[in-house]
């Protein structure tokens, strides 16, 4: 089955990593096929194993490869298809729509934290089938009340974000 793996924190915050590294660590692990898309640390590959086994081999191969916490979300071709289909949020110019990935229920408190925050113009979050999705001006990801909420520590091994963009170039790859 093939798969994408979704690194949280990779060359960001002094967490460097070259993604030909990273795809060999997979590679060790006994996954095939395995290549990335872009440098934030998204890996395609394929596995007869189910997401919990590869999730569990792959967080400590990278953890015990680069000296780090790793924190990694995967999902497989299907289930990639649908979250891009299901994007609650047309594309609107100046905006950028983002897909929470995590473990189970941290889209309920994504939620919840959304709609305690100031919303900056037109800045929307809606849950579809388990995943957050949200939609915020240009310029405004870190900035918004909402996007500072998401560099808190208590967040940290529960999910990883990506623009909606990044899924329709892994989607080609596949």
């Amino acid at each position: 089955m093939k798969y994408c793996a979704f690194l949280r924190g990779v060359n960001v915050k002094g967490t460097n990593m070259k993604m030909a590294d990273v795809c060999k660590v997979f590679s060790d692990a006994g996954v095939e096929n395995v290549s990335s898309v872009l440098a934030s640390g998204n890996i395609l590959f394929q596995s007869d194993k189910n997401n919990a086994d590869l999730k569990k081999i792959l967080e400590k191969a990278m953890s015990d490869h680069f000296s780090y916490d790793a924190f990694l979300f995967i999902k497989n071709e299907k289930e990639i298809n649908e979250i891009f289909k299901n994007d609650p949020f047309p594309a609107k110019e100046n905006f950028h729509n983002y897909v929470f990935l995590g473990s189970e229920k941290v889209e309920e408190t994504l939620l919840e934290e959304f709609e305690k925050a100031t919303k900056e113009e037109g800045e929307q979050g809606k849950i579809v089938n388990e995943i957050f999705y949200w939609q915020v001006p240009k310029g405004q990801t870190l900035d918004s009340t909402f996007g500072k909420i998401l560099g808190r520590k208590s967040l940290k091994d529960k999910m990883t974000s990506r623009n909606i963009n990044t899924f329709e170039r892994i989607i080609k790859k596949f």
